[in-house]
Formats: structure tokens, C-alpha cells, sequence
């Protein structure tokens, strides 16, 4: 079995589900959006919600795309910074209980977390408090950490250190290891624009985008937005939600819809939706296939609260997998 590692935040997600928008409008969060805010701002978050009933759980894009590929009896390891702390407890136990070789530099400090607050329409808005995760550097990424991975997967969030990320890259990509890319947040992704546009001609064989972060890279949308990114990345995924994802390859479009499902929280829905396509391409599968089984991931997981599929679907994702 081929060898994944991914990179990413390490992050503890404390998810909160609204019952209006009214605090998002009264924090002047965007709707949608991934915010990073200073720990001063997050503490003023958890304020306002602590009458509100919430859950505390590993999360961080790579991290959670890296976690479905675990659960699909994937090879993983992951690449981040924690501090020793209860959160980077949390974090790390995660990975170990779920079979996922930990890659972690450890600080004092307080590792970063993710309140993710959920709207009555179940779209999900990030306040992004980084801590210790902001604090990986270049110079801790060495050849080493690739070592007898096949597939190297990141997430767009670490372009906050453009150093960091374009050495991830180009040593993985040195070594053979094959790179996807997952766009980070529209916003950030106009912040970075022409970098992030570099970075993926540079080294990367698999992006992956939704539809608000391929418009804003490409200036353009739906195939069109598909062929612009093909052209600069061997793959491109273009995740539309409910509308399914949009896959290009050497100039051909690859549709594939999405499943019914009863949305409750789309937070993680893309990240699984890696996990789903990235599964299927390491074992070999048509990109159809591949898609389909992103769709599959993505549609499990916005069944529920927050970025992680129950223990009790596992057995049905797989019986789904092995019909396909």
C-alpha cells in the first residue's frame, strides 16, 4: 500500500451551531470565510458562546483529510506544531488512537484552534486563532520527513509563511513524492494570489479548490475555472457542494454529481472529499472513481456536527467503496 503524509495546522476545532447570524454580523466575520484572528479576539468568541453548547475536536484541513485516509486503512503521517499544552494533548492523541504516525515539533505556548461557528443553513465560518501552528518554519522541514511516503498532501492555510510552504513543497516534489495542494479560504487565497498560482505550476500534481477559491484563483468559473487550473496543475478538482465536482485532466472535464444527503454541517465536507478522491487515486482508480468517492466522503460527513465521520459509518463507506 502506497504512503501518505500530509502537512497542515495543527488545530483543535471547538464547533458551536448558531441559532442566527446575529453574532457573526456583530463580530464582523464574513459568512464563510476563514478568519485568523489574534488569541485576544478568539478569547472574545468563546466568551459570547460559552452559554451555547459546544464540541471540541482535532481538526486543521490536511489533518482532517489525512484522517479519512487513516480510516480507509491508508499509511498516514502528519506534519505539524503543537505546544504542551491540553489542545496539543488533544491533537496529538488523535493521530496516534487513529493510526496516523505523528510528525509533530512541540513548543510551549498554546496551540491554535479553529471555532468553527455553524449557520441554520449549515454553512460554517471559520475564527482561526493559529498559537503554535504559525510557528513551524522552513528550517524544520527536512528530507527526512518524507522518508518512504509515496504522496505528500498540504493545505493552502500555511501560504501565511510563504517560506514554509514553497520548502514543503519543492522538497517533497525533489523527492519523488507525488503533491496535492488544497486551496485555502477565498479571501486568503486573494491575499496570495499570484504566490499560491506559482507554487501550484511549480510543484503540484493534484489541486484541489471549491468554487468561491477557484473563481477568485483563476478570475473565471465551472469548466472554464477547471481548464485554467489544468493547465498549471496535472489535476484539477473544482468542488462545487451540492452540485457535485468538476475534474480536469490533460484538457478533458470529468462531471460528478454529489449524493442526497440531509446537510447538517459542511464543515470538513472538502477536506473528506480529498480524503475520498486521494483514496481512490492512490489505489489506482479511473478519476471518475476518484470523484465519486470524494463525493461519497464529503456527503457522509455533512451528516453530522463537525470534521470527523462517526465510528458506525465506516463499515458502510467501505461496503460502498468495494460496489464501485
Amino acid at each position: 500500500m502506497k504512503k501518505i503524509i500530509g502537512m497542515g495546522n495543527a488545530l483543535v476545532d471547538i464547533l458551536v451551531v448558531l441559532d442566527d447570524e446575529k453574532l457573526l454580523d456583530d463580530l464582523g466575520i464574513a459568512k464563510g470565510s476563514m478568519q485568523l484572528v489574534d488569541m485576544t479576539f478568539s478569547n472574545t468568541i468563546l466568551d459570547k458562546i460559552k452559554n451555547c453548547p459546544v464540541a471540541t475536536v482535532s481538526g486543521g484541513s490536511a489533518a482532517n483529510t489525512i484522517h479519512g485516509l487513516s480510516k480507509l486503512k491508508v499509511p498516514c503521517g502528519f506534519i505539524g506544531k503543537i505546544s504542551k499544552d491540553d489542545m496539543g494533548g488533544i491533537f496529538q492523541k488523535d493521530l496516534v488512537n487513529n493510526s496516523i504516525k505523528p510528525h509533530l515539533f512541540i513548543e510551549n505556548g498554546c496551540t491554535g484552534r479553529a471555532i468553527a461557528m455553524i449557520s441554520p443553513d449549515s454553512e460554517r465560518t471559520f475564527a482561526t486563532y493559529l498559537g503554535s501552528a504559525v510557528n513551524l518554519t522552513a528550517n524544520e522541514i527536512t528530507g527526512d520527513l518524507f522518508s518512504g511516503y509515496d504522496y505528500f498532501h498540504i493545505e493552502g492555510y500555511l501560504v501565511q509563511n510563504h517560506e514554509l510552504l514553497e520548502k514543503a513543497l519543492s522538497t517533497a516534489k525533489s523527492l519523488g513524492l507525488t503533491v496535492s495542494l488544497d486551496l485555502a479560504s477565498y479571501n486568503i487565497v486573494q491575499e496570495n494570489l499570484d504566490f499560491l498560482r506559482d507554487m501550484v505550476r511549480k510543484y503540484v500534481d493534484i489541486l484541489f479548490a471549491n468554487e468561491e477559491e477557484s473563481l477568485v484563483f483563476t478570475g473565471v468559473c465551472g469548466e472554464e475555472a477547471a481548464f485554467v487550473t489544468g493547465e498549471m496543475a496535472e489535476i484539477a478538482v473544482i468542488k462545487n457542494g451540492e452540485k457535485g465536482s468538476i475534474i480536469c485532466y490533460d484538457k478533458n472535464i470529468i462531471h460528478v454529481g454529489s449524493i442526497s444527503v440531509k446537510a447538517v454541517d459542511t464543515t470538513g465536507a472538502g477536506d473528506l472529499y480529498a480524503s475520498g478522491f486521494l483514496y481512490g487515486f492512490i489505489n489506482g482508480r479511473p478519476l471518475v472513481n476518484c470523484g465519486v468517492l470524494g463525493s461519497l466522503m464529503a456527503g457522509k460527513v455533512i451528516e453530522q456536527i463537525g470534521a470527523k465521520i462517526p465510528e458506525e459509518k465506516w463499515g458502510e463507506i467501505q461496503e460502498a467503496i468495494n460496489t464501485l
